[in-house]
């Protein structure tokens, strides 16, 4: 348990990170921030293939297929559903605007806090589930990998934020809200698949679907800024990384 409270207070804590180093390197090139997105994203799908969806299928028993496949779209479903109801990340971070019905009645803080921690939630919970598998290797390959997209995550949010208003202080406090729903999402995801040992199946093929949703949906879109190679070059070096990095320890 002190593994995971740990582990989960990292998860939350990186967000807190990137925005400090957003602040301190305020003229950071899009170009740099785009190649850290993308290796961060090909961690991520990494994490999510060989951490959650390949370990589903492995425990998933005589339905493990149906199980796995069903809970990767449930859990994209879920976050598309999400983003009914509130703005992308990279959206609200100045790209563009949705129009969103409910947007107008919200403050600007509000929209940020609600928004971040809505898209935070999910990551927690795939952390969390991560550990409840029992393969404490894996899980923290898997946060290690939502930690280190968390950062430049931080980074990205921290300049809009200043700019529309917000002061130094109070955008600390937004950023230390949002990773804060992240640990509880970890804590819930760790202790729902606990409990209920017959869940872990779509529980592990859940939390990689709104990890494939994020990348495909949030980050890679994000890197796209002019020139690509470099960007698609770094989403693989992130994914190798975390293939050897899970050969290695697991």
């Amino acid at each position: 348990m002190g593994m995971v409270l740990l582990t989960a207070l990292g998860v939350g804590g990186a967000t807190i990170i990137g925005a400090i180093l957003g602040v301190i390197f305020k003229k950071i090139s899009h170009r740099f921030s785009d190649i850290v997105l993308s290796f961060a994203a090909g961690v991520m799908l990494a994490a999510a293939v060989l951490g959650l969806i390949l370990p589903s299928l492995e425990c998933g028993g005589k339905f493990g297929l149906i199980t796995t496949v069903a809970g990767i779209f449930v859990g994209a479903f879920a976050l598309n559903l999400i983003d009914k109801l509130v703005p992308h990340l990279h959206r609200i971070a100045g790209a563009d605007i949705e129009d969103h019905e409910s947007n107008g009645k919200l403050s600007k803080v509000l929209l940020f806090v609600t928004a971040i921690a809505i898209h935070n939630l999910p990551e927690g919970i795939a952390a969390g589930v991560g550990f409840g598998s029992g393969n404490a290797s894996e899980a923290l390959l898997i946060a290690g990998g939502i930690a280190l997209q968390n950062i430049p995550e931080g980074m990205v949010i921290i300049g809009p934020m200043l700019a529309s208003g917000i002061s130094l202080k109070r955008t600390f406090l937004i950023a230390a809200a949002t990773g804060l729903v992240e640990i509880i999402g970890t804590l819930l995801g760790y202790f729902a698949v606990s409990i209920s040992a017959a869940i872990l199946p779509f529980a592990l093929a859940f939390a990689g679907g709104t990890m494939l949703y994020v990348i495909s949906d949030e980050m890679i879109p994000e890197t796209h800024h002019g020139e690509t190679r470099g960007v698609t070059y770094a989403l693989l070096v992130g994914f190798c990384v975390m293939l050897v990095s899970d050969v290695l320890l697991g």
